[in-house]
């Protein structure tokens, strides 16, 4: 991915992408790559998307995608520009589990392996995001509040955006405008900047579901000197109707050792419970937690993190929304799956495209 691409027999051309998950920094990249001007706009502190990692006294936490796999070989090849930043996880214990917690049967070994970024799963995309950043293409702490037709150039893109600390800024110039962003996300942009893409139904059709996160870290126990805290198994996909994935962070290679635990709610259980109190969701989620685990140890640190939009439910089903008549498009691990491979195919073949 850090390969210079052919250039295009085009003229180079200025390119707006709103979001910088992995699917905006695969799509930004690859055009800057081709020889195209590119500004990245994100509203978080740092590029990352559902990868961010949560800080904490114990250590990090994955507070959204827990690992990756690697199935398309364009995937594999940008990997490869990053020798040794990616480690397998051998999670090899996964457990699924009964409403009651206990072990209902034991999965056997992945048929691929689970891959984890380190010191955390943002590192891939930030370094990814790295030479954008230092070629002052990215724009952190920077919200798009709207996109309209640029007011000096016939046919041109211009965006609105709002930083962390209220000021207000006009970005002009813009051949095309692609959004990296959840479906909803992208939906209600386009209608607050009072815009009908073509492909703008589509993406009605898309549902992602919400997640809980609850993140557990217990200073008292440290890896590998610990035996008697919690089950044998790393990581386990869950039947308990609160929760449906929990993992032993501290189990992860290149992590700190202090035990960390990170607990997502299942997506039913998340969407019923999507608006309330966090102390409350945290206060059920840790009961789910020991009756799942059996740790009823009091955890030093626990926390709990809500992504209105985290895992895909309802596919778009093709791998990117574009028009090249009015240079609007759009791209996300929405539009083919949930899996973060998803995501980085998403926003290279949008890339492609537009370029």
């Amino acid at each position: 991915m850090t390969r210079p691409l052919p250039r295009s027999s085009q003229p180079a051309r200025r390119f707006a992408v709103v979001g910088a998950g992995m699917a905006g920094v695969a799509c930004a990249r690859t055009l800057a790559q081709a020889g195209h001007a590119v500004t990245m706009f994100e509203q978080a502190l740092r590029p990352g998307g559902r990868t961010t990692a949560q800080e904490s006294p114990c250590g990090s936490f994955d507070a959204g995608a827990q690992y990756f796999t690697v199935r398309d070989a364009r995937f594999q090849r940008a990997l490869d520009t990053v020798p040794g930043l990616c480690r397998p996880w051998s999670a090899t214990t996964v457990r699924v589990l009964d409403a009651a917690g206990r072990v209902a049967a034991a999965a056997p070994p992945p048929g691929e392996p689970h891959w984890v970024a380190t010191p955390a799963m943002d590192a891939l995309v930030r370094t990814w995001a790295e030479p954008l950043a230092q070629a002052g293409q990215l724009l952190a702490r920077t919200a798009v509040t709207r996109i309209e037709r640029d007011s000096l150039r016939p046919g041109g893109w211009q965006v609105r955006t709002e930083t962390l600390e209220g000021a207000t800024q006009v970005h002009a110039g813009f051949d095309a405008v692609l959004l990296a962003l959840p479906a909803p996300q992208a939906q209600a942009l386009l209608e607050q900047s009072a815009l009908a893409a073509p492909w703008g139904p589509a993406l009605a059709g898309v549902d992602i579901a919400p997640c809980w996160t609850l993140m557990l870290g217990f200073a008292q126990a440290v890896r590998p000197g610990l035996t008697t805290l919690g089950p044998q198994w790393n990581a386990a996909r869950s039947t308990h109707h609160r929760i449906a994935w929990l993992a032993r962070e501290s189990s992860k290679p290149g992590r700190s050792q202090v035990e960390r635990w990170t607990v997502q709610a299942s997506p039913a259980w998340s969407r019923e419970h999507l608006q309330d109190d966090a102390a409350r969701v945290q206060a059920k989620l840790l009961k789910a937690f020991s009756e799942v685990t059996g740790i009823r140890a009091v955890p030093t640190h626990s926390e709990v993190r809500r992504w209105s939009y985290a895992q895909t439910q309802s596919p778009l089903g093709r791998p990117f929304l574009w028009d090249a008549a009015t240079g609007l498009g759009a791209c996300g691990d929405w539009c083919l799956g949930h899996r973060l491979e998803d995501a980085f195919v998403s926003g290279l073949e949008l890339a492609l495209a537009a370029a």
